[in-house]
This record gives C-alpha cells, structure tokens and sequence, in this order.
C-alpha cells in the first residue's frame, strides 16, 4: 500500500522516514520529494508497505504526530492522473 506523508521537515532524511513507519511493519520504500532544480524537498513523500493492515495501523498511528518538529498529515496516497495535459493555453477559433 502507498502512503502519502506531508508537513515534513526540510531536514529529514529518507532513511528517518523509514524508521518512523518500521515501528508499524514492512516498509518497501520510502521516498522524499525533492525539487527538481534544487534538490531541496518539497515538505512531502510517499511510504510503501507490504501490508495494508499495517499500512493501515501506521496511517492511523503517524496522523497529527510530530516528527522532526513537524506535525505530519498521513493518508492513503491516491493515483496519479493518467491525464497530463495541464491547464491553461491558447484560445482556438
């Protein structure tokens, strides 16, 4: 199961990531968003478990806890959009 982090803390590292979701199970990954240009993270990340009852227990235990200072939004992380066309653009006549 995929798990979408938020509010993270500019200094946490990957591997600090992981060790918060150990506590609940498995996890196969664990992977901070960083800005393409800079490097710098963007505040969010996703976590993978193999267990959705674990998945599902770290969800529910990582909700509205702080880590690093930061208090963290944890949820199940939804599909991206197939659909990349973006909005704006020229008008057509």
């Amino acid at each position: 199961m995929n798990i979408y982090v938020g509010n993270l803390s500019r200094e946490l590292t990957e591997e600090e990531l992981r060790e918060a979701f150990t506590e609940f199970g498995e996890v196969t990954s664990a992977k901070i968003i960083t800005d393409r240009d800079s490097g710098i993270s963007r505040g969010f990340g996703f976590v993978e478990m193999t267990g959705k009852s674990e998945a599902q227990s770290a969800i529910t235990g990582l909700n509205g806890k702080e880590l690093k200072g930061r208090t963290l939004t944890v949820n199940e992380a939804r599909p991206r959009s197939d659909d990349r066309r973006g909005g704006g653009g020229g008008r057509r006549w």
